[in-house]
């Protein structure tokens, strides 16, 4: 596993309309934990399938030296397939069921290899990954997504790989899932390369490998130690900016200085040889001398401007382009103590059964609460979200809400109209706004000029949450309460940091679904609520 490695030397690579993908891109990963990180649509995808071989370099190699395993973010399994299917290992197992029968065929021998202590080794491995109760026979149709994911990464693992390509592993897993994954990975000992926006996940991490453009730059330590390197560059580019700034400057206001010096000069010879009465020759000759002498002047001075605008450029490109929504919305205050929402003994029945405990579930919301919503997938935390905001009614309980708007912000995003512009959906929200000011508010969520008037179908993920909350938070009336379900699922770091920025804006109460310890961290969350096997608890910090 020492010599584990992934080489990519001078790759280039674009797709078949010529969008370039990478330019001349080289690295080496070596063995340790590996955190890739870039912007959505960056190419971090791609350059995984790049090392597996499904994509191949227009110029340059990859190399991987050592077994290779690798789990993308959508796996391209059926749901009748079973789970000894998924994992690889039906056949071996089919071979070994033959042989205690008494078949000692010799293609079951060659079937099993060095593989006779699969099923245990399977078990195990089903085990650390919170499987341990899946029938290997069990259709894939019959699991949650987290399970999926679960498994998908129980196939890798089985195969011992050297080196091991995880695209998103956490997303679709609850937290303790999450949990889990993180103590698998840490006894992994090859190569791993993983692309993540799982912040607590890249903390575990030996190394964050930050891909830009077209070259990727490895920083030592975990992702808190790449926050705090990346916070020191930004700094010493700002510095440098500023420095470029004041000699650009400095440098024209000496470049016209020496202008204004030489045009002085020439007047006052032209008037000194006039006066001196010499020969017309002798005074063109030095006065021709005049000129160069301040053409040569001036060419020093101007060509010193132009290195100083070179410099400021050149300082202007290692500046990251670190966009944060800041707004203040004074509109979304609410009143400490007061009840936005109180639900007793709320009961609902799916497929007959219920979702939550006998005598259901209570909630009680009030003033800007801040609330994690946290629990096992399935537990039946949209449902609630559901209830709150009055899609869903009760099939028992009460339910009773207070003033103000309540706005729910779904997995999906599917609260704007897709193929209306961003500052069309946004008029639907907020009518009765001036366009200038809704133009305005718009560039404060970083839609400016041309991209406010973007259909919203074309947009990223990323954007097109930004979009929806610009609508939510700045519509007419201001909502009081905000639902937020798993919302930075599928999101960027900056996509994720930008979501927070709107949250600490916001003065209002929500309740916000969520796997993401970093996430619920950072937005100030002062109320924990865990729903499990059908109970709404409060407790002090999410249960593992």
């Amino acid at each position: 596993m020492s010599d584990a490695a992934v080489v990519c030397s001078h790759v280039s690579f674009a797709w078949p309309d010529d969008t370039p993908v990478f330019d001349d891109l080289s690295f080496t990963v070596t063995t340790g934990r590996t955190g890739l990180v870039a912007p959505n649509g960056a190419g971090k995808s791609t350059l995984l399938k790049l090392i597996t071989g499904e994509l191949t370099p227009a110029t340059g190699s990859v190399t991987v030296s050592g077994t290779l395993g690798h789990l993308p973010q959508s796996l391209p399994l059926t749901g009748d397939l079973t789970v000894a299917e998924v994992l690889g290992v039906a056949a071996v197992i089919r071979a070994l069921d033959a042989v205690e029968s008494g078949d000692v065929s010799e293609e079951h021998f060659a079937t099993i290899g060095d593989d006779w202590d699969i099923e245990e080794r399977t078990r195990a491995q089903l085990d650390r990954l919170g499987l341990g109760a899946l029938a290997l026979d069990r259709r894939l149709a019959t699991l949650s997504g987290g399970q999926v994911v679960s498994l998908g990464l129980a196939a890798q693992l089985l195969k011992r790989p050297d080196v091991l390509l995880l695209d998103e592993p956490t997303n679709n897993l609850d937290l303790a899932a999450r949990h889990r994954l993180y103590d698998v990975l840490a006894d992994f000992h090859g190569c791993l390369l993983l692309v993540s926006h799982d912040r607590a996940l890249l903390d575990r991490m030996d190394r964050v490998a930050e891909l830009r453009g077209d070259e990727l730059r490895l920083y030592g330590g975990n992702f808190t130690a790449y926050e705090e390197a990346v916070r020191a560059e930004r700094e010493a580019a700002e510095k440098n900016v500023r420095s470029a700034e004041q000699e650009l400057k400095r440098e024209k206001r000496e470049l016209q200085q020496a202008r204004e010096r030489a045009e002085r000069r020439q007047s006052n010879a032209a008037r000194n040889l006039k006066n001196a009465g010499l020969p017309r020759i002798f005074a063109g000759n030095m006065k021709r001398g005049a000129q160069e002498s301040a053409g040569r002047s001036g060419q020093v001075h101007a060509a010193r401007v132009s290195e100083a605008k070179a410099r400021l450029d050149e300082a202007g490109r290692a500046l990251r382009d670190e966009q944060r929504i800041t707004l203040e919305l004074p509109d979304t205050e609410v009143p400490a103590g007061r009840t936005l929402f109180l639900g007793e003994g709320m009961q609902v029945h799916h497929a007959g059964r219920p979702v939550f405990a006998d005598g259901g579930v209570g909630l009680h919301v009030r003033g800007p609460e801040r609330i994690a919503l946290t629990g096992p997938n399935g537990a039946g935390k949209t449902t609630l979200l559901r209830l709150v905001n009055g899609d869903l009614a009760p099939d028992g309980g009460g339910i009773r809400r207070g003033e103000g708007r309540v706005a729910y912000l779904s997995q999906r995003l599917d609260l704007l109209d897709l193929d209306r512009t961003v500052a069309e959906n946004f008029a639907a929200f907020a009518p009765e706004r001036p366009e200038a000011e809704r133009m305005n508010l718009l560039a404060r969520f970083l839609f400016r000029g041309p991209r406010a008037h973007l259909p919203v179908g074309v947009l990223s993920g990323g954007e097109r949450l930004r979009a929806t909350l610009a609508c939510v938070l700045c519509a007419e009336p201001a909502p009081h309460l905000l639902l937020l379900d798993e919302p930075t699922n599928n999101l960027d770091l900056v996509s994720a940091g930008q979501l927070e920025s709107a949250l600490h804006s916001y003065r209002g109460a929500f309740i916000v679904i969520s796997h993401d310890e970093r996430f619920l961290a950072e937005i100030g969350v002062n109320r924990w609520l865990r729903l499990a096997d059908g109970v709404l608890e409060e407790t002090g910090a999410p249960e593992v």
